[in-house]
């Protein structure tokens, strides 16, 4: 039987944790940053667990992790 593929793209976004939860980066902070308020930007700093609805996807994406 072939291994399964990782999907690459999917690799590079997430990463699992000890717990067995998905962290991953927050979104709306690559550019335009301007117009955006300094506490909206101060909030989508760091990383944060993906939400239940998508983690089986995710977790498709990434077979061996």
């Amino acid at each position: 039987m072939p291994k399964m593929k990782t999907k690459k793209s999917a690799a590079k976004r997430f990463r699992v944790r000890a717990s067995g939860s998905i962290k991953r980066a927050q979104a709306f902070k690559r550019h335009i940053l301007t117009k955006k308020t300094t506490t909206n930007k101060r909030h989508l700093r760091g990383t944060v667990t993906v939400d239940a609805t998508n983690v089986q996807q995710v977790r498709a994406m990434l077979p061996y992790a």
